[in-house]
């Protein structure tokens, strides 16, 4: 970020200081795409930067060239705002092209794994198209072979306000002027870009898969298990405690966790995704969100492990 804030030029300006600036932003373009297993064979995408998940999100569901848009009852509330009028997926629809649905990869409340790379095989042979938010997934497991992938940086140790939207192909957006080969508005934030490729290349976790499943271990039996899921977000539903006593108490030990999504944690509501997923009302208010970050250390998970036994 630093050799991104000494060049300093307008990635599009064609002077010597904007030309220099645009090659570095190339050359994280590129890095990025290698670097997400998105940049050769049929899953070489195109990358459009953004100022995070959620306006990738937004271009990817208001500039698709498509006349329905399908979105699955979990999706992150940021899918909600930018589609408000698209249809609940059902299961029962019948997708074809000018259809375009959206399944996220990874669920950001219970690490629910959704089983995107054959959904999306099934979408191609029927014309359909399929949107994946892979915020939580991105940098952490292989991304799925979908045609629009949103990604965010700050979820892989990258800095705040920088994201990307990868498409297979410029066709299946509706271009709207401005930057990004006409594709999104607004100066490409290049410290950003190149903070989001050094934390995608780095790619080092404080904690192994064994210690995370030693951890998964010492918080089972509170433990929601929804499908298939990833050792790096848990929920856990106390036997008696309510969510936001939780937050407090947890809060006053040291450790930040959250009910819901970091965006609407700070209500009061039933989570969405929870009620979605068919928790009971009663589980889903003692439900707390705990997620293992890049820089989570095992003595971090074992303090949790002893402070949550203790409040059990």
């Amino acid at each position: 970020m630093e050799e991104g804030f000494r060049l300093w030029a307008n990635p599009s300006s064609p002077h010597a200081e904007g030309r220099k600036a645009r090659a570095a932003l190339e050359d994280a373009r590129e890095r990025i795409k290698r670097a997400l297993g998105v940049a050769q064979g049929d899953k070489n995408h195109e990358l459009i930067f953004t100022s995070g998940a959620s306006e990738a999100l937004w271009i990817a569901l208001n500039r698709a060239k498509v006349e329905r848009r399908i979105v699955s009852a979990v999706e992150h509330d940021a899918v909600f705002r930018a589609a408000p009028d698209a249809e609940m997926f059902t299961g029962d629809e019948i997708l074809g092209a000018g259809t375009l649905l959206a399944l996220q990869h990874v669920n950001s409340e219970t690490g629910t794994t959704n089983p995107v790379g054959a959904t999306a095989a099934a979408l191609r042979e029927s014309g359909a198209w399929l949107l994946s938010d892979c915020a939580q997934s991105a940098g952490k497991l292989a991304l799925p072979d979908a045609d629009l992938l949103v990604v965010s940086a700050h979820k892989f140790g990258g800095p705040i306000g920088v994201g990307a939207l990868l498409v297979r192909d410029f066709a299946l957006l509706e271009p709207s002027g401005g930057h990004e080969r006409g594709y999104r508005q607004g100066t490409e934030n290049l410290p950003g870009a190149l903070g989001m490729v050094a934390a995608l290349e780095a790619g080092d976790w404080a904690t192994t898969p064994a210690q995370r499943a030693a951890f998964a271990g010492r918080v089972a039996e509170q433990r929601l298990i929804i499908g298939e899921q990833v050792d790096y977000i848990f929920a856990l539903a106390h036997p008696t405690m309510s969510a936001q006593a939780l937050l407090i108490r947890l809060d006053a030990l040291g450790f930040a966790v959250s009910a819901g999504s970091a965006c609407s944690s700070g209500t009061l509501k039933k989570s969405r995704v929870l009620d979605a997923f068919g928790v009971p009302d009663d589980v889903a208010a003692r439900t707390i969100r705990v997620s293992l970050g890049w820089s989570t250390t095992p003595k971090e998970l074992e303090r949790f492990a002893e402070a949550w036994a203790s409040l059990c």
